[in-house]
């Protein structure tokens, strides 16, 4: 399905439908991420203290990226690289195994022993709940890029600023071991055009099981983080879903305005 020019659908976003959906939608946001805090605070208590005592403070990383309608916002995970990663990114930047402005590096030297183990779980992105929490993400969207990476993004591909940034979606599901910039867009533009709660919900449903099954592939810890673009710096895969599995939802769950 043709994609439709980026000013009308920001245009149909202004709708008092798609208005309140969303308004569900951050609902949804504010007790499933204040629920789920509740619940992993004894993870981020023995995480916490796993990362101070092999590699010292400071136990978390923030890093500025890109949300709802363009603005920037920092975002909040556990720390899985060496101190001071950030500069060295130009000395292995030649490395990158992904087309476009995404940097993607398996067996990044950076990455800290424990690192790997968070990421392995996915287990370095619970404290993008507290974003969630405030507003700056939501539980299912487009992955917040960085603002270099946003710079180099083609004008269409802008949409998908459109919509609130996720912790999770299309991208995680369906993006795995592709390193095509093209099919990143695709996945984020064909998100925002069939977005519906229905959607949002059977991202959530589909992500636990991707996530256990890349936590179980023996080559997972050596392969970065599972969300892209969310290493310390800018290391990134990503996940993986049957590709007709979505094509058949999607076609079902356009929002009707």
């Amino acid at each position: 399905m043709k994609t439709p020019p980026v000013a009308e659908r920001l245009t149909r976003r202004a709708s008092f439908s798609f208005r309140l959906r969303l308004g569900v939608k951050r609902l949804i946001d504010i007790v499933a991420a204040s629920l789920l805090i509740l619940l992993f605070l004894p993870v981020f208590a023995i995480v916490s203290l796993t990362i101070v005592v092999a590699s010292g403070r400071p136990i978390f990383y923030r890093q500025t990226r890109i949300g709802l309608r363009g603005k920037p916002f920092v975002m909040v995970k556990f720390r899985t690289m060496t101190i001071g990663a950030d500069r060295d990114l130009d000395s292995i930047r030649h490395r990158n195994s992904r087309s476009g402005p995404l940097f993607k590096m398996s067996n990044d030297p950076r990455v800290t022993g424990v690192g790997r183990v968070l990421r392995k779980l996915s287990i370095d992105e619970l404290p993008q709940l507290f974003n969630v929490l405030v507003g700056t993400m939501s539980l299912v969207g487009p992955r917040p890029a960085l603002p270099e990476e946003v710079e180099s993004f083609p004008a269409a591909l802008r949409a998908r600023e459109s919509m609130p940034q996720g912790l999770t979606g299309l991208w995680q599901l369906e993006g795995r071991m592709d390193a095509d910039f093209d099919k990143y867009s695709q996945l984020d533009l064909r998100y925002v055009e069939h977005w519906s709660l229905r959607l949002d919900l059977w991202i959530l449903m589909k992500t636990p099981f991707v996530v256990i099954r890349q936590a179980l592939n023996r080559n997972a810890l050596d392969s970065g983080a599972l969300f892209p673009g969310d290493s310390d710096t800018q290391s990134a895969t990503d996940f993986e879903v049957d590709a007709a599995d979505f094509t058949s939802t999607a076609s079902q769950l356009e929002p009707a305005e």
